[in-house]
């Protein structure tokens, strides 16, 4: 039986949103959203410490978003965890189109709505943040009928399947984590789009195709501003780039790290102190 390292976490100002959001930065299992706190899962070989959860929240403290933190940690068995996680998992709006159901909820859809089913499994991409929010809306925005998308950090690949649900032809999602692998083809498989999304286990520089008219990276600030060059490599001409998980204060380091030739914003949208910005390649 695995064990499991607990972190509750609270801050001042508490900002369910941006705390989380910072944490899904490290390798943890799951996040519990709570009134006034964050409980925290982590499996304990991933040597996720008080130490290092305290270093990237004192990034926070150096960027003025909060004031001080507090951290508690403790280890127990993984006996019942996950159904008690399942139960703060629940169906998702994102807008009059879009939903995002869990197997274990049950959902009527209204007419025209795209439902897409998943099986969370503690995968970074279950709708609730407002990360993933903002993409799934600008890909109702940008989707169109034909198109060839690839996601890219793909988590539970949840962005891929609503690209094809909402008219494209086909979908790449990638992922460097295993556990995003199987947890990926597992949603594909229950969404029957298998046989249009291809997940794979790489780094985007290894995918050979760049012909893609949708490139979606849903990722913290360091990483997308590692990849600029690798994404613009793959965005066709006349194509979009649809970047995410950056705070409203990061904005200029994005923009200025994206100014690459023919490559222009031309949207933003926003969810509290998140955004995500979309990007034009011209012909």
């Amino acid at each position: 039986m695995k064990n499991y390292k607990e972190f509750i976490v609270t801050a001042n100002p508490f900002n369910v949103d941006l705390l989380s959001g910072c944490l899904w930065n490290l390798e943890i299992a799951g996040i519990q959203e709570m009134d006034n706190y964050l409980i925290v899962n982590a499996l304990e070989e991933n040597n996720i410490s008080s130490e290092i959860v305290e270093n990237l929240l004192n990034g926070l403290i150096k960027e003025n978003l909060i004031e001080n933190f507090s951290i508690d940690e403790k280890t127990y068995e993984d006996q019942n965890w996950n159904a008690e996680w399942e139960k703060t998992i629940n169906v998702i709006q994102i807008s009059d189109k879009i939903v995002i159901k869990p197997t274990f909820k049950d959902y009527i859809p209204k007419q025209e709505q795209v439902v897409i089913e998943i099986v969370p499994k503690m995968s970074f991409g279950t709708g609730e943040h407002q990360t993933t929010k903002l993409v799934l809306l600008a890909l109702e925005k940008y989707v169109v009928p034909g198109i060839k998308t690839i996601d890219v950090g793909s988590g539970t690949a949840v962005l891929a399947i609503a690209s094809v649900l909402l008219g494209g032809a086909s979908a790449i999602a990638i992922d460097n984590d295993e556990w995003c692998l199987i947890n990926g083809n597992e949603n594909i498989e229950l969404n029957n789009v298998s046989d249009r999304i291809e997940v794979k286990n790489c780094e985007v520089h290894e995918i050979e195709e760049s012909d893609f008219n949708l490139v979606l990276a849903n990722i913290n600030k360091n990483v997308l501003l590692n990849i600029n060059e690798e994404l613009y490599k793959k965005i066709t001409p006349g194509g979009k780039l649809i970047l995410s998980g950056i705070l409203d204060v990061d904005k200029d380091d994005i923009k200025k790290s994206y100014s690459l030739p023919n490559l222009n914003v031309i949207d933003k949208l926003q969810l509290d102190e998140w955004i995500a910005l979309v990007f034009e390649l011209k012909n």
